[in-house]
């Protein structure tokens, strides 16, 4: 992203590698960058906007327990804003990406302190966070404890206490029973927040 006088610019470099990266338009992603810096003038999506934004996605839903999980999904420099090149970016792997991209993003939501592993702790968190944006057949804690410890299991492939993001992939791919369930509830989320 090019800047002048202190406002972001798309230069002809970005719009060409971001049409062919997630293959929009390039005027769509025109319309796209037009509407992002209207409604964040500094070229950064922060997380006060973001959450108007899922909020106003998903209005039948409580997402502030799951917003800050999606949330490290577009924040892929971790500097704590979203910038348009990492909404397009995510934008695409979620509607365009491999298995894998798409895996890889999801493990993401998971490590909540971004040290590049799941630990059952967060784990946990997460799921307790999903059933309550879901609300669809709200198991009790015992239940969702069980989810967790399960599917933590399933994935922690060496038993080191940790899940790394291969091995989240993997159990995910194979279609481990767990990994799979918890997978596919994330996709639902987000992909009812693109639509």
């Amino acid at each position: 992203m090019g800047s002048q006088n202190g406002k972001q610019m798309l230069t002809d470099e970005d719009l060409a590698a971001l049409s062919h990266s997630s293959g929009v338009e390039e005027n769509r992603i025109i319309e796209m960058f037009n509407s992002f810096m209207l409604d964040n003038p500094t070229g950064k999506m922060g997380p006060q906007k973001f959450r108007e934004l899922i909020s106003h996605a998903l209005p039948k839903k409580d997402v502030y327990k799951m917003e800050k999980h999606v949330f490290r999904i577009y924040d892929s420099n971790k500097d704590g804003f979203i910038e348009f090149k990492e909404f397009m970016l995510v934008f695409h792997i979620m509607s365009e990406g491999s298995n894998e991209e798409v895996l890889r993003r999801i493990f993401r939501m998971f490590d909540v302190n971004s040290d590049g592993t799941i630990s059952k702790r967060e784990m946990t968190k997460l799921i307790e966070d999903m059933y309550d944006v879901l609300k669809k057949g709200d198991p009790n804690n015992d239940v969702k404890e069980m989810i967790a410890e399960s599917a933590f299991t399933e994935m922690d492939k060496d038993n080191n206490g940790k899940i790394t993001e291969a091995e989240f992939v993997q159990s995910c791919m194979e279609q481990k029973d767990f990994s799979k369930m918890l997978s596919l509830k994330i996709i639902n989320i987000l992909v009812e927040e693109e639509q």
